[in-house]
């Protein structure tokens, strides 16, 4: 029998090779004109969890795009991993800020990862970590060393919000019956560093419009006279936070959980240097919410940020114009107990109730979801903490992260589940951005990790 390491080293080229053949299909969720290669990677995730080892292998239609059910179940007596990820990826934009072409992956040596990276759209975020677990399995099944049932659901809608998920899982509770549900959707603090995440943030997503004149106005004509949309939600926008970075909207903070100084501290203990920090972005200073450090306003403290604004003229040379409407999308990171519906509510009334006379405001709520912390304390956290023993030769550090991933206490509500984060990622590897790109260590060594959460799981689920 080998062991992970052995089966990989003797596939690694083909490993490489299916995922980067994955990722030249452009399965960008958030724009229908990729809607047919969105269904493509659907098929083609099917087809390799078929080829992996699994015996049942669906195609499961939703109201937007399919969601990929397979499993493997050798004993109904045995736990049952059930392992989430998605197939979608991101808008590929700005294009001209690529080095290449986001659905043509290359291999490039970078400082963090001198064995080479994989740059393309959703190398990390997830395809690159979905696909871990994929062969992950293929080992398994090959070498008669799955130890317990597996469930996989990947889905095609995660970077729009999972709008079907929750539809799909109420109506297949039974199908989805687990022990445990592992995702790698997240990151560790470096290669050398491992770590395991424990906590998300929650998300509120809107969209808000303001509206002035009933017709794009001459700035001449009219400028002064009238109010300029774009001015005016600028202001608005400007008044969201106050001196001290602090969000103004009333009753925001009202179920924020203040950790102690003694759990501060112990996340003080992560390995974290500023300075490199503000040089791999290229800043002079960091900014946020006053009386916390960085790693606290990332991750335990809630936020609010632009994500996008237009309006009026933005094309090549002058156009002397009061545009109509100005327009803003605008997320809010936030940390457990805050109820995203509470949050989207309470923002949708501020941000009306500061509109000067003159204009209209319209906020359009988009999608959200709760925030999440999972114990250290239980089985699975330290069946995944084993593994990274064995494969790290360290014991992960239990890090919170300041993102979100709205489904996982949807899990933890539908299917009575908790969930664990294997992320391999680095926060360096751009998810999100141009240059969006994924380790080859990185998606090597979690193929190598896997298998062993799923022996220890099961040898500590006794």
């Amino acid at each position: 029998m080998q062991d992970p390491k052995e089966y990989i080293a003797q596939h690694k080229d083909r490993f490489l090779n299916e995922l980067i053949e994955l990722l030249k299909i452009p399965s960008v969720s958030a724009d229908s004109a990729y809607a047919e290669a969105t269904h493509q990677t659907a098929a083609t995730v099917a087809e390799s969890l078929r080829k992996a080892g699994c015996d049942t292998v669906e195609i499961c239609e939703t109201p937007g795009y399919p969601i990929v059910y397979a499993d493997k179940i050798i004993d109904k007596n045995l736990p049952t991993v059930l392992v989430y990820g998605h197939y979608d990826v991101q808008p590929p934009d700005p294009i001209d800020l690529w080095d290449s072409p986001p659905f043509e992956p290359v291999i490039k040596k970078t400082e963090k990862h001198p064995e080479g990276a994989i740059f393309a759209r959703g190398a990390c975020d997830d395809k690159g970590q979905m696909y871990m677990h994929v062969k992950a399995l293929e080992y398994m099944v090959a070498n008669d060393k799955l130890p317990c049932n597996v469930k996989f659901m990947i889905e095609g809608e995660e970077e729009v919000g999972s709008a079907n998920l929750a539809w799909y899982v109420e109506r297949n509770q039974e199908k989805l019956e687990n022990d445990v549900i592992l995702i790698s959707d997240t990151g560790m603090i470096a290669n050398d560093i491992p770590s395991i995440t424990t906590g998300l943030r929650g998300l509120s997503y809107v969209e808000v419009e303001v509206t002035g004149p009933n017709r794009d106005l001459h700035s001449g004509l009219y400028g002064g006279a009238v109010a300029n949309p774009i001015n005016v939600l600028s202001k608005m926008i400007s008044s969201l936070h106050d001196e001290n970075n602090h969000i103004t909207v009333k009753g925001f903070y009202d179920k924020v959980e203040e950790l102690t100084q003694a759990e501060r501290d112990k996340m003080g203990e992560a390995p974290f240097s500023l300075d490199e920090y503000k040089k791999a972005l290229d800043i002079d200073a960091v900014y946020g919410e006053k009386g916390y450090t960085t790693n606290e306003r990332n991750s335990i403290r809630p936020t609010l940020d632009v994500n996008g604004i237009w309006g009026g003229y933005t094309g090549e040379g002058a156009k002397t114009v009061i545009a109509s409407k100005a327009y803003a999308k605008i997320s809010m990171r936030l940390v457990p107990h805050q109820e995203w519906e509470e949050i989207t509510e309470l923002f949708k009334t501020h941000f009306e109730g500061i509109a000067p006379a003159g204009v209209k405001v319209k906020v359009t709520p988009h999608h959200g979801g709760q925030g999440y912390v999972t114990p250290i304390d239980n089985v699975a956290y330290q069946a995944a903490e084993k593994a990274y023993e064995q494969t790290f030769g360290k014991t992960p550090i239990p890090q919170r992260s300041g993102g979100s991933i709205p489904i996982v206490a949807l899990f933890e509500k539908e299917l009575k589940s908790k969930t664990i984060l294997m992320g391999f990622g680095l926060d360096s590897d751009a998810i999100h951005s141009p240059n969006e790109h994924f380790g080859v260590w990185n998606y090597l060594k979690g193929i190598e990790t896997i298998p062993y959460f799923y022996q220890y799981f099961t040898e500590m689920s006794k």
